[in-house]
């Protein structure tokens, strides 16, 4: 398992298209791919459970990656969300 936290720096949060797009590169993995937020964790591989968690700007979330390719997973997605989730 890895983990890490990151401060959410899209000016929209988690709105529909990074939600789909987050949601898209997680189930290319076998890995679960989790945020942490609020004392929730929330499935990235469905666009309703990100959606649901109001994730805004500024926002600390963790990710966390689980699985046989969660080195990869973790790289990607982290990378994504700190650069500005396609925004």
């Amino acid at each position: 398992m890895v983990s890490k936290s990151i401060t959410v720096k899209n000016e929209q949060g988690m709105h529909m298209r990074p939600a789909s797009l987050l949601s898209q590169m997680a189930s290319s993995y076998e890995s679960s791919v989790k945020i942490n937020f609020n004392g929730n964790s929330y499935d990235c591989k469905s666009i309703m459970f990100l959606m649901s968690a109001c994730i805004k700007c500024g926002s600390e979330i963790e990710l966390v990656c689980e699985g046989a390719d969660e080195e990869e997973a973790f790289v990607k997605v982290s990378d994504f969300i700190e650069n500005g989730m396609g925004d």
